[in-house]
């Protein structure tokens, strides 16, 4: 078989049993210290021993002030917590944070879904299937506070 020299040996192949990655994840301390839930959000990680951007590339964009970034930014908390939980169990402080952070996010939700609609569609309202009506949760110009 003629091998084609513009690949320069680049064919994309394997050799048998290969392994694809080594992954690496840092292993977490109990008690970690935390990004606050708006930072967090942007950052990708509620935990800064665990913010290692890509290529050195930090994304500080800050996200507008509105109830569905208060809802997102308290939601991401809730999962980042939850995964932390998984393996620090014992963590008395972040367990106490992931249920404070719950309710704080039920209640917003309540409040939300009363002033601009469902946020999806097992949202429990009273009344006709809305989920199908303008505007959309992701329609920010539509749902922005005036």
């Amino acid at each position: 078989m003629q091998r084609n020299s513009d690949h320069s040996g680049k064919e994309g192949r394997l050799p048998a049993m290969a392994p694809l990655a080594n992954p690496y994840v840092p292993f977490q301390l109990e008690c970690p210290p935390r990004y606050e839930p708006r930072t967090a959000l942007v950052r990708g990680t509620l935990f800064p021993g665990l913010d290692l951007p890509f290529m050195g590339m930090v994304n500080k964009e800050e996200q507008p002030v509105t109830p569905l970034t208060e809802l997102q930014c308290l939601n991401f908390g809730i999962q980042e917590l939850a995964l932390y939980l998984d393996t620090h169990s014992d963590d008395q402080e972040a367990l106490d944070l992931y249920r404070n952070l719950q309710k704080m996010y039920k209640k917003g939700r309540e409040v939300y879904e009363k002033e601009y609609g469902p946020l999806n569609h097992m949202s429990h309202l009273d009344g006709p299937y809305r989920w199908l009506d303008d505007p959309w949760p992701w329609e920010y110009a539509a749902n922005r506070e005036v």
